[in-house]
C-alpha cells in the first residue's frame, strides 16, 4: 500500500458547483469556494488516517480507519457517520448519500469528484 502521509494541493474539482448547490450551500459561498485551493495534510499510520484540509481560514480535521465506520465532518460543519474505503490511489467515501472520491498523484490531489447517491 502507498503511504499517503503529506500535504497535498488541491488541483481540481469535479462537480464543484452542482454538488454545493445540491447540499444547500448558499450561492455567494460557492462563487467564494469555488477557486480557492485547499491544502490537505495527511497523517497515515497504517489503516489509519487523520487529514487536515484548510480552505481559506476554515479548517476541518477527520481522522479515520480505512474500511471501519467512522464520524465525519462535513464542510457545513454536519457530522456523518461513514466508511473510507482505499481503492489504489484514491480514497472513496459515502455521507449520506453523496459519493466522494479523492484522487492522488505525486503531491497534488488532482480530483474530487463528488455526486449524489439515487
Amino acid at each position: 500500500m502507498m503511504s499517503f502521509t503529506g500535504k497535498y494541493q488541491l488541483e481540481s474539482q469535479e462537480n464543484f458547483e452542482p454538488f454545493m448547490k445540491a447540499i444547500g450551500l448558499p450561492d455567494d459561498l460557492i462563487q467564494k469556494g469555488k477557486d480557492i485551493k485547499s491544502v490537505s495534510e495527511i497523517e497515515q499510520n497504517g489503516d489509519h488516517f487523520k487529514v487536515t484540509v484548510t480552505t481559506g481560514t476554515k479548517v476541518l480535521v477527520n481522522s479515520f480507519t480505512v474500511g471501519q465506520e467512522a464520524e465525519l465532518e462535513t464542510m457545513t460543519g454536519e457530522k456523518i457517520k461513514s466508511m473510507v474505503n482505499l481503492v489504489g490511489n484514491k480514497l472513496m467515501a459515502s455521507l449520506n448519500g453523496i459519493e466522494s472520491v479523492t484522487e492522488f498523484n505525486g503531491d497534488t490531489i488532482i480530483a474530487v469528484s463528488m455526486w449524489l447517491l439515487d
